[in-house]
């Protein structure tokens, strides 16, 4: 119902929101499992979705393989580029075996040609690689923060009027600093970003925002031959279990979104001459590594002074929660007294004060790590120390010279589950 406002403009009437019907909402499934996951089950009409990530981690390929799966099922898809020829995705599309009929090419990047490609809804799903190389006829210049936000705002209004999902891809540095993709991030309904380590196979694509389902969620694949493979079981290649301890190697059953992923954090500690001891972080929050390394020499009674620090979290990703500091003391102090810890996983936060505190979600962390054959999982516990901790996994030998009673971390042995 359209009412005439105050001003002479035409206004929509409100709606009690309980008069509001709630249907189903209406997916299309990829076919990639790891994909649908980051998604919320899959692909919704007249949504318009922005992929981001550094040039060469495999956006286009990505996309290339979704557009061959969907076509594969029966849902036309049009791929749209303005960075490569027809020659260069065909060939692309037989290395990595995503002929499929049904799946078209087009070098386009005129927004006006684009909009109408979008709005004739021959394609369900429409493509754009990538958004800063959309063009206006009427303007000759591309890339720009101005020119790619009024592009996107033509397409987003073509995708919502034809019920078309359009995927755009969009290059950004690791600061997010290009012009572009950044800035549009309110404007579509779902943000997507493909990271990892260019030198490793491992590919991590995350949900920042997602207007239908939850964020935060992610999905993992690897880089081969022949395309972007899902990974299943992702703690399988991420958790390093050896047969052989080694000192200086944790586990942290790390949670991202619904899912629990054991990765392996490993610390190198050397002695120096150097006036300020090196730190070297990767694939954890630096400041978070300066506060854990000077907890350890407070509280736990290791001099990190006169040491250099090198902490990793291996296969290229990245770990932000506090969860992450007790792994990363017990592999500190695991390299600094050169005591292997075993099959041994770790969750905790480590406070100023040294106190390990427990962290959210401990039982799903703690079955993963058993799931994998981990031996032990080290939590916090009520009153326990760093210190504490450090004597019950055997890092710092003799009795405490606090005239503290010790009390027993909590460890689970491995079991069957």
């Amino acid at each position: 119902m359209v009412e005439t406002g105050v001003g002479g403009g035409s206004t929509t009437a409100p709606t009690p929101v309980g008069e509001v019907v709630d249907g189903p909402t209406r997916r299309l499934k990829t076919g990639t499992e790891e994909f649908d996951r980051v998604l919320g089950g899959g692909l919704v009409p007249g949504s318009v979705a922005l992929l981001g990530g550094e040039p060469g981690v495999g956006k286009s390929t990505l996309v290339l393989e979704i557009g061959a799966a969907l076509s594969g099922a029966g849902t036309p898809v049009l791929i749209a580029t303005g960075e490569e020829s027809r020659d260069q995705v065909g060939l692309r599309a037989r290395r990595i075996d995503a002929l499929a009929e049904g799946l078209s090419i087009a070098t386009e990047s005129e927004v006006g040609g684009l909009a109408a490609l979008i709005g004739s809804g021959a394609w369900p799903v429409v493509v754009v690689d990538s958004i800063q190389t959309v063009t206006d006829g009427s303007r000759g210049a591309q890339g720009t923060t101005a020119l790619v936000r009024e592009a996107a705002a033509r397409l987003i209004a073509a995708a919502k009027e034809s019920g078309t999902v359009v995927l755009l891809i969009g290059h950004v540095t690791k600061d997010g600093s290009i012009a572009g993709p950044k800035s549009l991030e309110h404007m579509v309904d779902v943000v997507l970003s493909l990271d990892g380590d260019t030198h490793r196979n491992l590919r991590f694509l995350r949900g920042t925002k997602n207007r239908f389902g939850s964020v935060h969620e992610i999905g993992v694949f690897e880089m081969t031959d022949h395309g972007l493979d899902p990974v299943s079981d992702p703690s399988a290649v991420l958790a390093g279990v050896r047969d052989t301890p080694v000192a200086g190697s944790v586990l942290f059953p790390a949670l991202d979104g619904r899912r629990s992923l054991l990765v392996e954090i490993q610390a190198l500690v050397v002695p120096t001459t150097a006036a300020q001891p090196r730190r070297s972080v990767k694939g954890l929050a630096v400041s978070r590594v300066h506060q854990v390394i000077a907890s350890i020499d407070r509280h736990g009674t290791m001099s990190m002074g006169g040491r250099e620090v090198y902490v990793s979290v291996m296969g290229g990703i990245s770990i932000r929660e506090p969860a992450a500091d007790l792994p990363m003391a017990l592999a500190i102090a695991s390299a600094a007294s050169e005591v292997p810890l075993g099959s041994m996983a770790a969750l905790g936060e480590v406070a100023l004060t040294g106190e390990v505190r427990s962290v959210s979600q401990a039982d799903r962390r703690r079955s993963e790590s058993l799931r994998l054959g981990v031996d032990r999982v080290v939590e916090a516990g009520a009153g326990r120390g760093l210190y504490d901790v450090f004597r019950e996994v055997g890092v710092i030998p003799g009795q405490s010279g606090r005239g503290s009673v010790l009390h027993s971390v909590p460890i689970v042995e491995g079991a069957s589950l």
